[in-house]
């Protein structure tokens, strides 16, 4: 219903408050969530900003060094992650066996996943240079946790962030069970929708800030015969949200959609613009300086 104005709000909460609340239809059903692809530099850059608080030059510096290699106890100067500038999300198929096995022995064979379909999701006409693998752990069964001590606190947490998200690559989507319901309030109808984990698959590993726990958990034993009793109305109104400025996480993300850049220019490109003033980061924002606008507006005039 489109509501104009107070006075029709009113009328509606006026006929809410004395109608009956009856279920008239529930729906259940399963939906699954598949499990993410592994890194590119760009995929890397923003949830490392997301789940980690790193810039973007951070990140990059410290793929580094786990790339050129840590000095591991027992097995000396190792490289644990593959090259980190890639905007492929292929996988070797040595790679992808070993860790099917991994997650075979370590979860239980109902864990892995069947087949993976990473070059159909990601190739759409985009133009990708496929001479990299995606960012991956050189050894899946080197566990971030057994190479802790070896490793700084930022090293540990990218190279957990890598390995988790490689192992859950290679893993069972997570599935849930839905359940739907329509309520009757005399002329009026209601819809609510909620869904409860049923098996967690990937989301055992890996879990992104999209994969947190719905709240919204339904009475187990509603059905169409279920009389309900009104407990409060509430009357919110909604407007519209200008969008949000970048993070760097986004600005990455927009950077890779429009095809400015490569992976290898992301986190130069925003390390001089915030070095040059044009750009300044507060918390995780980032804002235009005057000095960016004058630059920006004398560039559209010069360039049109």
């Amino acid at each position: 219903i489109a509501i104009h104005n107070e006075e029709e709000l009113h009328k509606i909460l006026a006929d809410l408050e004395d109608a009956e609340y009856e279920v008239v239809d529930v729906k259940r059903g399963e939906r699954s969530k598949k499990a993410p692809l592994p890194f590119t530099t760009s995929t890397l850059q923003q949830e490392a900003s997301k789940a980690l608080n790193f810039a973007t030059s951070k990140t990059m510096r410290i793929a580094q060094q786990l790339y050129e290699g840590v000095d591991i106890k027992g097995s000396g100067t190792v490289g644990l992650i593959t090259y980190l500038r890639t905007d492929s999300t292929r996988i070797s198929e040595e790679a992808d066996a070993n860790a099917r096995a991994y997650v075979g022995k370590a979860y239980g064979e109902e864990y892995v996943a069947e087949t993976t379909s990473e070059q159909k999701q990601k190739n759409d006409g985009k133009n990708i240079q496929d001479a990299h693998e995606a960012i991956r752990p050189s050894d899946v069964t080197r566990v971030p946790a057994e190479i802790k001590e070896s490793l700084t606190r930022d090293q540990f947490r990218l190279y957990q962030l890598i390995w988790k998200r490689f192992v859950a690559s290679r893993m069972q989507p997570a599935k849930y069970e839905t359940t739907s319901v329509k309520i009757a309030a005399g002329d009026y109808r209601f819809n609510i929708s909620a869904s409860k984990l049923s098996f967690d698959g990937f989301m055992s590993v890996y879990k992104s800030d999209d994969d947190k726990e719905e709240a919204n958990a339904l009475v187990k034993g509603i059905d169409e015969n279920s009389k309900l009793s009104l407990e409060e109305l509430k009357e919110v109104q909604h407007f519209t949200q200008p969008p949000a400025h970048f993070t760097e996480a986004s600005l990455v993300k927009a950077l890779e959609e429009l095809g400015i850049g490569r992976p290898s220019t992301y986190a130069p490109t925003i390390s001089t613009i915030i070095a040059r003033h044009y750009i300044a980061k507060e918390q995780k924002n980032l804002y235009v300086t005057e000095l960016g606008k004058a630059v920006n507006d004398s560039m559209m005039k010069a360039f049109p």
